[in-house]
C-alpha cells in the first residue's frame, strides 16, 4: 500500500512502486521513479530524471536529481540513478549528469550517505559505499565497491577511488587511490592498506599477505611504480586482489596516482 501525506506534492506523472511511503512536505517531480518500498521520510525533494531503487530510505531535507552545478549544462534530460537498500541521510544532495560525462550520475546498492554528503554530476558510486558526514565528490568521480570516505573529505573531479579503499576524514583527495589503499591528509597521501576493512570483509590471510608484499614492492622498493608493476605481476599472478590493484594502475587516468609521502615526486 502506497502512503502519501496530504502535504506532499507528487506529480501525477511520477512512477511509484508498491509500498512507497512519502512523508509530509515532500516534493516528487514528473520524471521520478520510486521503486517498491522506497521511503521519503519528510521534506525530501526528488526531481529530474531520477530513479530510486527498492527499499531505499531518504531522510529530511535531502535534495536529489536537481540540475548539475556545471555552467556547460544546457538542460539536457540527464539522469540520477540510485540503487536499492541505500540509506540517504539529512541534507544529502546528488545531481544529475551532463552531456560531457555520459548523462548519468549513479549511486549503488546498500550504500550509506550520511548528513550533508554531496555527489556531483556524472559520478559513479559503487555498492556498499559509506560516505560520512559532509564528504564531497566533485564531478566525474568514480568510487569502487566497499569504499569508506571519512567525514569532511573532499574528492577532486575525475579522481578514481578503487574498491575497498579508505579515505580518512578531512582529507583532500587530488589523485587516484588504489584499491585497498588508505589515504590521509589535507593533501591526501597513501599511508598503506585498508587492512581493517579487508579483515572485516573476510579476506583470506594469504590474500592480505600477498597484498602487503605487493604494496611494498610497488611503492617502497627502488625504481618508479610504473617500473615495478610488471615485476609484481609476475610474482603475484595467482592473487586476484593484487591483480585488481595492477589493473587499476594500468588503466588510463587523468589525475595521476596518490602516492606515499616519500615518493611524492613520482607519477604513474
Amino acid at each position: 500500500m502506497t502512503l502519501i501525506h496530504s502535504s506532499a506534492i507528487v506529480d501525477p506523472a511520477a512512477s511509484l512502486g508498491q509500498g512507497v511511503s512519502i512523508g509530509p512536505g515532500c516534493i516528487v517531480g514528473p520524471h521520478v521513479t520510486l521503486g517498491n518500498g522506497v521511503r521519503l521520510v519528510a521534506h525530501v525533494v526528488v526531481d529530474g530524471h531520477t530513479t530510486i531503487g527498492d527499499n531505499t530510505t531518504v531522510y529530511p531535507f535531502a535534495v536529489l536529481g536537481t540540475p548539475p552545478q556545471d555552467l556547460k549544462y544546457k538542460g539536457e534530460p540527464s539522469r540520477l540513478v540510485i540503487g536499492s537498500n541505500t540509506v540517504i541521510r539529512e541534507h544529502v544532495t546528488a545531481n544529475t549528469g551532463t552531456a560531457g560525462g555520459g548523462m548519468e550520475t549513479r549511486i549503488g546498492d546498500t550504500c550509506l550517505l550520511m548528513v550533508g554528503v554531496h555527489v556531483a554530476h556524472d559520478c559513479t558510486v559503487g555498492n556498499h559505499v559509506i560516505m560520512a558526514n559532509n564528504a564531497t565528490l566533485a564531478g566525474h568521480v568514480t568510487v569502487g565497491d566497499h569504499v569508506v570516505i571519512g567525514g569532511l573529505a573532499a574528492v577532486h573531479q575525475f579522481v578514481r577511488i578503487g574498491a575497498h579503499a579508505m579515505i580518512g576524514g578531512l582529507s583532500g583527495v587530488e589523485n587516484d587511490v588504489i584499491p585497498f589503499g588508505t589515504v590521509l591528509g589535507a593533501r591526501a597521501r597513501l599511508q598503506g592498506l585498508n587492512l581493517v576493512g579487508m579483515k572485516r570483509r573476510g579476506f583470506a590471510r594469504e590474500d592480505i599477505h600477498s597484498l602487503r608484499h605487493a604494496f611494498e614492492a610497488l611503492f617502497q622498493n627502488v625504481g618508479t611504480v610504473a617500473e615495478n608493476i610488471e615485476k609484481v605481476a609476475e610474482t603475484y599472478a595467482d592473487s586476484p586482489s593484487v591483480l585488481e590493484v595492477l589493473a587499476f594502475l594500468r588503466s588510463e587516468s587523468s589525475r595521476g596516482l596518490t602516492l606515499p609521502p616519500e615518493r611524492d615526486e613520482q607519477r604513474v
